[in-house]
């Protein structure tokens, strides 16, 4: 076989998985900047003023929010794992993770009032 080629269960190819990854960034990276310049051609019609670049900040909300969700569910699984596995030292990573997760609050509270006066 090739360099480059490896046999794992039923995955032949190792580039193929990262051929595979860079394909669909590249697939979002296009429907982004395809939808973008849809957006940025509107005319604006007098009678309705509202395009989609005003949904923007609604946008940015809610991945804002979903960021938050997966970051503080991230911390909690891994504080919860580890106290499991030392529960001696459960009181400091409590508090660590606590002082952790009203940072993320913090900064999805400054994320969503950032968004919101974008609207």
């Amino acid at each position: 076989m090739p360099s480059g080629y490896w046999i794992q269960g039923n995955h032949f190819l190792k580039e193929k998985s990262i051929v595979n990854k860079f394909a669909k960034i590249g697939v979002m990276c296009l429907a982004v900047v395809l939808s973008a310049s849809v957006a940025f051609a509107q005319d604006t019609d007098p009678a309705n003023p509202r395009t989609l670049i005003d949904l923007s900040g609604a946008f940015g909300a809610g991945l804002v929010v979903i960021g938050a969700a997966y970051g503080i569910g991230k911390l909690a699984a891994a504080a919860l794992e580890s106290m499991a596995r030392q529960p001696e030292v459960a009181g400091s990573i409590q508090t660590a993770m606590i002082i952790a997760a009203a940072l993320i609050e913090g900064f999805t509270f400054y994320a969503l009032f950032i968004c919101s006066t974008s609207v």
